[in-house]
């Protein structure tokens, strides 16, 4: 029997369900444990050289990436809030379609939620990990990096047109 293409469902199933909940509770415990960590041992400001160019630095952050709109948090929260949710319906609806979405909308669910959680009990996240030339950022922010490298990459591979089968393959022979 032949099925079309409109008749396969995209839905993300409930082992992918799955996955993309324990990625996203591990990056959120991994952040904010290591968010308690720093705040515990270092007082503001204070750095403590890793090795390198690697420093941990107490820094907080009321904006996002860069420190950008550190003065609109409330407006910060709200467009975190609505990222998280699309992400999830976007997820609920085509998770199916790549192997790669439930590892990626995890990480960038994970990473939100527990920025979102220090912007909602502090008023700020605590950022931690300074690299020589580069703002001082923490888990979450890395996490989120990862999951959108990761749709991207998935996105432009998904884009790309079929290779034509080469002649001479056991494919192509009777």
């Amino acid at each position: 029997m032949h099925v079309s293409a409109a008749e396969v469902s995209v839905a993300a199933t409930h082992h992918q369900w799955v996955s993309l909940g324990l990625i996203a509770g591990a990056a959120f415990a991994a952040d904010q444990v290591t968010k308690l960590a720093v705040r515990s041992t270092l007082a503001l400001d204070d750095v403590v050289h890793v090795v390198g160019p690697l420093s941990i630095r107490h820094i907080p952050n009321s904006g996002i990436a860069f420190g950008l709109f550190s003065r609109a948090v409330p407006v910060v929260i709200g467009l975190t809030a609505v990222a998280i949710a699309w992400m999830l319906m976007v997820f609920a609806r085509s998770g199916a379609r790549h192997p790669v979405l439930a590892p990626a909308f995890g990480l960038l669910a994970g990473g939100s939620l527990a920025n979102l959680t220090d912007r909602l009990r502090l008023g700020h996240v605590t950022d931690f990990i300074a690299v020589d030339h580069w703002p001082t950022f923490n888990l979450a922010d890395s996490f989120i990096t990862i999951g959108v490298v990761l749709l991207v990459v998935a996105f432009l591979l998904s884009e790309r047109p079929a290779r034509p089968a080469r002649l001479g393959t056991r494919a192509t022979r009777s």
